[in-house]
């Protein structure tokens, strides 16, 4: 219904305008708010007029979203290309954010009022992949908290159908033409029209009902946010077992699922000597800092504590005709290795760990993969020094 309500004015609009779709390789857009503290996120929810009103009218925090295309391969595709669904791309709306403002977990709630991510193959009266719905993730941390705000959508009951939306790591968004930019304040009548027919605000409410309205007061970043925090932890999920298989080898996932050990001196990270986060491979959640590992001459990654006493769980082993503890992950549950008490100070233990079980991220690329607020723990106790002593 879209298309054809622009069928007859696009050609006249195209002329007038004289623009042309603005292109980006990254995050970038022609539109884009010229303020580097904010947050970018990617969505798709049908027809991007209603998602970028739904950003911009409703949302706080939220400064600008913008109308365009990605998901595809094609380059600087124009409307007529995506909506014929020729490249790949779907619509998409590029919102900038106050992080200050408004939680990633806030956009994605607004994103279920105006989405329906039980359907895959459009959105509402619009059909085809070009409407598909999606979440296009920029780094690990969005990744994260997209994988658990889908987990609890599934879990609630509330839809009738599976919840498919997919969940992607961002590649490149095109702006859209210049007149599908603010389309429902700059065309409210035939904005109206469309949205009325499209059937979008019937299955909101359906669905929704007096829930439809978000409370985005909870939804503010806290001022003093630990590490440990409850919610932060709720962020990190477990994929279920077929994707599990996919996303793993087959030795992390006989190391993780099956509680296996892999080969001394034989694995990724028994002398890896950068500073760095360790983290579960399966569900990224922190468990060990660079400057508690040691070489313990064992032929596998040796700690003398994790990072946090809430990061792992102990249980008893009771395997190969003795006992020793177990160390699993606290949210994912993977089997990580075990812990011995023939450590060096300050705490006397050997977390004996398998490098299948983990990721490094370097320090350099903690912030960037959404793990900043680690960085205190990994830098070196001397460059901790120095920042401490600097007036």
């Amino acid at each position: 219904m879209k298309r054809y309500l622009l069928l007859m004015s696009m050609a006249v609009a195209i002329a007038l305008t004289g623009l042309q779709v603005g292109a980006s390789n990254d995050s970038d857009s022609k539109y884009a708010p010229d303020d580097p503290d904010l947050a970018i996120a990617t969505f798709a929810g049908g027809c991007f007029w209603c998602v970028e009103e739904m950003y911009e009218e409703k949302v706080p925090g939220v400064v600008e979203a913008v109308s365009g295309y990605s998901g595809g391969e094609e380059k600087d595709p124009s409307y007529k290309q995506v909506s014929g669904g020729r490249t790949g791309h779907t619509e998409a709306v590029q919102v900038y954010y106050d992080p200050d403002v408004i939680t990633y977990e806030g956009l994605l709630q607004a994103l279920w009022r105006t989405a329906n991510p039980t359907d895959a193959k459009g959105q509402y009266v619009d059909r085809g992949s070009q409407y598909r719905p999606a979440i296009f993730y920029h780094n690990e941390e969005q990744k994260r908290a997209a994988e658990a705000s889908v987990k609890a959508l599934k879990e609630s009951g509330r839809y009738d159908d599976p919840v498919v939306i997919e969940i992607v790591p961002f590649k490149s968004f095109y702006d859209a033409e210049e007149y599908h930019q603010d389309y429902y304040s700059k065309n409210p009548v035939r904005y109206k029209f469309y949205t009325f027919n499209s059937g979008r605000y019937q299955f909101i409410e359906k669905v929704w009902g007096d829930e439809q309205d978000v409370d985005y007061s909870q939804y503010q970043p806290e001022e003093d946010t630990m590490k440990n925090d409850a919610r932060d932890l709720q962020s990190f999920v477990k994929p279920d077992d077929k994707e599990l298989k996919r996303m793993l080898t087959k030795e992390q996932y006989y190391v993780t699922q099956e509680d296996g050990t892999e080969r001394a001196f034989a694995n990724e990270y028994w002398d890896e000597k950068r500073p760095g986060l360790y983290v579960d491979v399966v569900s990224g959640e922190p468990l060990f800092s660079s400057r508690d590992k040691y070489k313990s001459g064992t032929g596998w990654p040796s700690f003398t504590r994790p990072i946090s006493e809430d990061a792992v769980v102990e249980r008893e082993d009771r395997s190969l005709f003795t006992t020793r503890i177990e160390i699993r992950s606290a949210i994912a549950d993977s089997h990580l290795g075990h812990v011995f008490n023939d450590g060096p100070a300050p705490t006397g233990l050997r977390y004996c760990m398998n490098s299948a079980a983990l990721r490094f991220i370097p320090l350099e690329k903690m912030e960037e993969e959404g793990y900043g607020e680690y960085i205190s723990e990994v830098k070196p106790d001397s460059d901790n020094s120095m920042a401490a002593s600097k007036p």
